[in-house]
């Protein structure tokens, strides 16, 4: 999912977004104090970025109850502007 806002930021580009979203590893205690690796932060095209992984059920309408099965897991990624948290 990627907010408005990043769809709107001059010189968005989804596949450099993509790119550089699949070699992130700046993970930090700030960014990861629980070691889950499901939030960060990056800049692109002079504006800060946040992207998180939230964990819900096949039906995407609750919490997983057990997010670690992909067999009762969807994952969705959201893409937002920091200003945007």
């Amino acid at each position: 999912m990627l907010t408005r806002g990043v769809m709107e930021t001059p010189g968005f580009n989804p596949s450099e977004l993509a790119e550089r979203l699949a070699a992130y590893d700046a993970f930090d205690a700030d960014n990861d104090p629980h070691g889950e690796r499901d939030f960060g932060d990056l800049s692109l095209w002079g504006t800060d970025l946040l992207w998180k992984v939230d964990y819900y059920d096949r039906g995407l309408r609750f919490g997983s109850d057990d997010p670690a099965d992909p067999a009762v897991t969807s994952r969705v990624l959201t893409i937002m502007l920091a200003g945007e948290w």
